[in-house]
């Protein structure tokens, strides 16, 4: 069965489809891993709608809402792009995931702030949506950060997280993608 959901943002309603409502979320994390091969086939504006749409509903502490996210999918953002990081794969799409500093939650008891958290969990989010979709990606921390900073000019206050390079897979993944520990190496009850 084929279900329809309609989602209104800001800037135009986006139709949602979806094979099955009772999507099971395991099997699509399972089915999720990091690409370093890509197609050179660009990805629609549809596509990148619905990954941005994943990432507007993930949870943020007090739901403050701190994400900024940039898009780079032109030929000259990603140029730019290659100067903040060797990781970038020749992906055709990247996401720079960041934070506002000034909109961020706090602890109390110690001034931990969430920012990092927020911009991780919206992250998140926007990878399993590209995996749901056939859009592989891969998670990338190793980057210059004022690099970054500098070259898609951040205020002071925007601090970047992650870059998520995406992408048409053109590899599978290998072996290793499979191991994980057993959960008793880190599970502890009380």
């Amino acid at each position: 069965m084929l279900y329809c959901i309609y989602v209104y943002n800001s800037v135009k309603p986006l139709i949602l489809f979806r094979k099955d409502k009772n999507m099971d979320f395991l099997e699509l994390a399972k089915k999720r891993y990091s690409v370093r091969n890509f197609k050179k086939i660009p990805i629609s504006q549809m596509i990148i709608d619905k990954i941005l749409m994943a990432g507007n509903v993930a949870p943020t502490a007090h739901n403050n809402q701190p994400q900024k996210i940039i898009v780079v999918h032109s030929q000259k953002g990603l140029q730019i792009l290659k100067k903040c990081t060797e990781c970038h794969y020749d992906a055709p799409l990247a996401f720079i995931i960041c934070y506002d500093k000034n909109k961020c939650w706090k602890r109390s008891y110690d001034d931990k702030n969430s920012g990092d958290i927020d911009a991780s969990i919206v992250a998140t989010h926007m990878m399993m949506e590209a995996t749901e979709l056939g859009i592989g990606s891969t998670w990338i921390m190793y980057f210059i950060p004022d690099a970054i900073k500098v070259e898609f000019e951040l205020p002071d206050n925007i601090e970047p997280v992650v870059i998520l390079v995406m992408g048409y897979p053109d590899a599978q993944p290998v072996k290793e993608h499979l191991d994980r520990r057993d959960l008793g190496e880190y599970v502890s009850y009380r």
